[in-house]
């Protein structure tokens, strides 16, 4: 059969069964509204009624209904395995990885209580649905709620059973299910027993996540494990990362892949539309995965910003040793911090301009911001208070805002100082940005062919290197493919941008 005649009848069946597992599907919601509206009417949001006969008919009668609704749209078998633990035994279940809508399945076939924005439980049919299950609702106009869905979920989790599981996908985000990535540490602040479950779509093509493009399967396959309780230690109640990441080993080990200590966060970090966008081989994703495990990433990023540009304007770019590091960062000299002071230790000589760190904890904070950092950048290395600087200075503030240990900025200094005075200023730079939205491909990555390489070239860690840093204490069961597990393009690419990352597993 040929190409066309194959996405022929991809498209003549496509066109067939959609209406009618779209009906189905509006049916099966239909037909459940009303055994929810019953099963919330009168219901506080505060407290859990006892689950008499009635109210447990109605749980079999939705969990039935929305198993329909899954068969219709396509879902004609799905495997589990395991057994689910009492709400008494675990309270929190963590489900990875999350790669689809469909990994809603699990939450209809056990009636888990979510987390959810608090804007759903208003949406006609499905807000009813929604509130049925109890989830904790937050939201995004509250500042402080954040911070209260962290409280209900842990209070609810200490009720001793008496609430419904809570259902909790801590990757916190979705991914194509090639590794793991970190854990946010919500699920694991309560400090209570958790039930790691693992799902699996093993069909032959993958139509399933979110980032494939292509045809649908007339029947994919599902398969989730309730894996063996996990009860903490005294010393993982105390630290939920650590909790975190031992439970993201075992779900690892599970599902037979690897797992990378980089999170959404790095992502977001990585496709920055600033003005200046970072290379493939940069190192400030290690470095942001440094500042998070420190504990340095602020909730208020320009006030500290801030303060720390201030304190390194006094110190007059004199380096600092990794004591005096410690010391600006407030911060216990460990092995960690030694990594990140490596980041920047250039010349191997122990000793490094903190003013670097604080551009890289500017990029790192608000990607976005690149004006901004280098403003910032401009301001800590000007050295008569004229707002100039150098082009070894400028050279400086740019390869280290791009992470990377080499950077000739020759061409781009020469461009900008077309008076040749030897010196450039801020705002010089901006009407240099402005007049070139461009600039760093024709002035950067054209003059700079290493910027397009590949990472991991060096045997010590730089601000090159960000694969090659093997952090003491990270969980690891076998190295991801590359960094971030990115899917790199195969050069043919469309527009300026060629190398550099094009798609993640994160979307």
């Amino acid at each position: 059969m040929t190409p066309f005649i194959q996405r022929f009848v991809h498209t003549l069946d496509g066109i067939t069964l959609f209406p009618i597992r779209l009906l189905m599907a509006a049916f099966m919601m239909l037909l459940a509204w009303p055994f929810a509206f019953l099963a919330t009417v009168g219901r506080s949001e505060d407290s859990v009624e006892p689950q008499c006969f009635w109210r447990r008919l109605v749980d079999i009668i939705l969990k039935i209904i929305m198993r329909v609704m899954w068969f219709a749209g396509g879902f004609h078998w799905i495997s589990v395995k395991g057994q689910r633990a009492l709400p008494s035994e675990a309270s929190i279940l963590t489900l990875a990885p999350h790669s689809s809508y469909f990994d809603a399945i699990p939450v209809t076939m056990t009636m888990s209580s979510i987390v959810m924005k608090a804007e759903s439980k208003d949406l006609l049919l499905w807000g009813t649905l929604i509130k049925f299950i109890r989830p904790v609702f937050v939201s995004r106009s509250d500042q402080n709620s954040r911070k209260m869905t962290v409280e209900e979920i842990k209070r609810r989790a200490q009720s001793g059973g008496e609430w419904p599981q809570i259902m909790i996908f801590p990757e916190g985000t979705c991914t194509n299910r090639s590794c793991l990535i970190t854990f946010k540490p919500g699920a694991f602040i309560p400090g209570v027993p958790v039930q790691p479950v693992v799902i699996r779509y093993p069909n032959k093509l993958d139509t399933i996540t979110w980032t494939w493009q292509g045809p649908g399967a007339c029947h994919p396959i599902m398969f989730f494990q309730f894996l063996p309780i996990y009860t903490p230690s005294e010393e993982e109640k105390k630290n939920p990362l650590l909790f975190a990441v031992n439970v993201r080993r075992i779900m690892a080990k599970a599902l037979g892949v690897p797992i990378t200590d980089y999170s959404f966060e790095d992502c977001q970090l990585a496709m920055a539309e600033g003005q200046l966008r970072l290379p493939v081989d940069t190192c400030l994703l290690e470095f942001a995965k440094l500042v998070r495990r420190l504990g340095l990433k602020s909730k208020n990023p320009e006030k500290d910003l801030l303060e720390y540009g201030t304190r390194a304007m006094k110190l007059e770019g004199q380096k600092q040793s990794l004591e005096d590091f410690a010391q600006f960062l407030d911060l216990p000299v460990s092995d960690m911090l030694r990594d990140m002071f490596a980041l920047f230790d250039e010349h191997e000589d122990n000793r490094i301009d903190v003013r670097e760190y604080v551009i890289a904890l500017s990029v790192a904070c608000r990607p976005a911001k690149t004006m901004d950092t280098l403003k910032l950048a401009f301001k800590m290395f000007e050295s008569d208070n004229d707002g100039a600087i150098t082009e070894a200075e400028l050279a400086v503030i740019l390869k280290t805002a791009l992470g990377v240990s080499r950077l000739s900025v020759s061409r781009l200094f020469s461009s900008i100082d077309s008076k040749d005075t030897g010196k450039v200023t801020y705002d010089m730079f901006k009407r240099f940005v402005e007049e070139n939205p461009e600039f760093d491909e024709e002035y950067l990555y054209v003059v700079n062919p290493q910027l397009q390489r590949g990472p991991c070239h060096q045997k010590k860690p730089s601000l090159s290197s960000l694969a090659c840093l093997n952090l003491p204490g990270i969980a690891t069961t076998k190295p991801a493919n590359g960094i971030f597990c990115p899917d790199f393009s195969d050069g043919k690419t469309d527009g300026l941008h060629k190398n550099r990352i094009k798609r993640f597993i994160l979307i």
